[in-house]
């Protein structure tokens, strides 16, 4: 069982995290994390138009028919606040190319920005108002990855559906500006429905996609009870049956790290964003991969490539190794380092064209694949720090060896707000969107916190 490490703070720490949210003004949230929320969104949206015509998108409007006044991004279509949330939270995630953070790979972007829009479409909200939610929902999650670190994982659950439920109460409950009481009786309900595992892994099924879009709509949910007046338990973290007991029981629920410094320490502003569209781990991985591609070696040279590797990583991206080497479906190959290790070294990328029926049965790739194994390295820094360390044995006997220290795409190296608008004109035009719509996302997400009017967002609708 999780125990809840001493702090000096005598409130629970949902009444912190509310009473924070209640007091913050947009003003007051640093440059850093605004520039962080926009760039979210420029990302996050660009995802939704690139994933519309799907067969899981599609499957899902069907199954969410509820009409509304929230748009389906990607369509002319508008959803009742939770089903719009649902859908464009799961188009936004389904891909996995969606933003990450270092310390734990959870997805925020895809759990708030869908869930903070809907809202401001639904309640008449500010640009402004839709910023300070945003912010709010991003440090929360963050922070409960950073308190959680593998404790999530580790127990059979995915922390971007699980916490994610809790950061898009956070973020609708603060745009909305929900009294403390109010916010706090929100994220204890939203406990109950935090929820997903990890059983995807087995067959390469939909249901991780899903995660992010069921995060948000439990947001609107838990926040709409919780104003109306429903109660939940104010120690729905650190308490003895709280979400640290029952999704991550290994790991001492640090009271220290989820509310400390609130408001002086933003690690909103940390964000990651991915350059693959692929599991977070292999990112590195992969650029490994690439330069070994274009280093010259003939892919009958290898004889095998030896990949160290944190422990934790190993269930999710390595084992079972002969189904990783060898992936059932174009999403489970986003999980099989293996499978992303051959295409980055034979395609020079692992975007979204890297991931279809016909190249996850592409003998060349599956040879190749069948040839890359892992050892665990004791001293890897997951999750504080995503690395790639590939060792490659040539048939000459000469072995050769590429490293990335780092995340590409997180702090240590983080991408350019022109790489990220590059990467949505590419979403836009993968989802048959014209490339020049990249170009009001960028305006609407940068004019947020200036904009104190009713946010507005006819402009983004396109075509079914």
């Amino acid at each position: 069982m999780a125990e809840t490490k001493p702090s000096s703070a005598a409130a629970p720490v949902a009444r912190e995290f509310a009473e924070w949210a209640a007091a913050l003004r947009p003003a007051d949230i640093p440059d850093a994390v605004v520039r962080a929320c926009a760039d979210t969104v420029v990302d996050t949206l660009g995802l939704c138009y690139a994933a519309r015509d799907t067969d899981y998108v599609r499957a899902l409007r069907a199954a969410w028919p509820g009409q509304g006044e929230c748009l389906v991004f990607g369509t002319g279509s508008r959803r009742d606040p939770a089903s719009a949330a649902m859908i464009n939270g799961t188009a936004a995630h389904g891909e996995d190319f969606d933003n990450t953070f270092e310390g734990c790979p959870v997805h925020s972007g895809t759990v708030v920005v869908p869930a903070v829009l809907a809202a401001a479409e639904a309640e008449g909200l500010s640009g402004a108002q839709a910023l300070k939610g945003m912010a709010v929902g991003l440090e929360v999650m963050c922070r409960l990855g950073l308190a959680a670190q593998k404790g999530v994982h580790t127990a059979g659950f995915h922390p971007t559906a699980v916490l994610g439920a809790m950061g898009a109460t956070a973020a609708v409950a603060a745009a909305a500006d929900l009294t403390p009481r109010q916010a706090t009786d929100a994220l204890g309900i939203a406990g109950s429905m935090a929820s997903g595992i990890i059983e995807y892994l087995a067959d390469g099924s939909w249901t991780k996609r899903m995660h992010a879009g069921w995060a948000a709509q439990s947001g609107l949910r838990a926040s709409a009870m919780g104003r109306a007046g429903f109660t939940g338990p104010a120690t729905v973290f650190e308490g003895r049956h709280g979400l640290f007991h029952g999704f991550a029981p290994t790991v001492p629920c640090d009271v220290s790290v989820l509310t400390g410094e609130l408001g002086t320490r933003w690690d909103a502003a940390r964000v990651a964003f991915k350059p693959y569209a692929c599991g977070t781990m292999a990112q590195p991985f992969v650029d490994c991969a690439v330069r070994l591609g274009r280093a010259g070696i003939a892919p009958d040279e290898v004889v095998e490539m030896v990949c160290e590797v944190g422990e934790g990583t190993v269930h999710r991206l390595w084992e079972p190794l002969a189904l990783k080497q060898a992936p059932p479906t174009p999403y489970a190959a986003k999980f099989s380092t293996p499978y992303c290790i051959a295409v980055g070294f034979l395609r020079g990328d692992a975007g979204l064209a890297e991931y279809d029926d016909a190249l996850i049965r592409d003998p060349a790739v599956l040879a190749l694949a069948g040839r890359v194994r892992y050892e665990i390295d004791p001293a890897d820094e997951y999750p504080r720090n995503y690395t790639g360390h590939i060792r490659v044995r040539l048939r000459d006997g000469r072995v050769v060896e590429e490293r990335q220290p780092h995340l590409r795409g997180g702090a240590r190296d983080p991408l350019t707000r022109e790489q990220l608008v590059a990467k949505c004109r590419a979403n836009l035009r993968h989802g048959g969107v014209a490339e020049g719509l990249a170009r009001t996302i960028e305006q609407m997400a940068d004019a947020l916190r200036d904009d104190h009017r009713p946010l507005a967002l006819a402009a983004l609708e396109v075509g079914d």
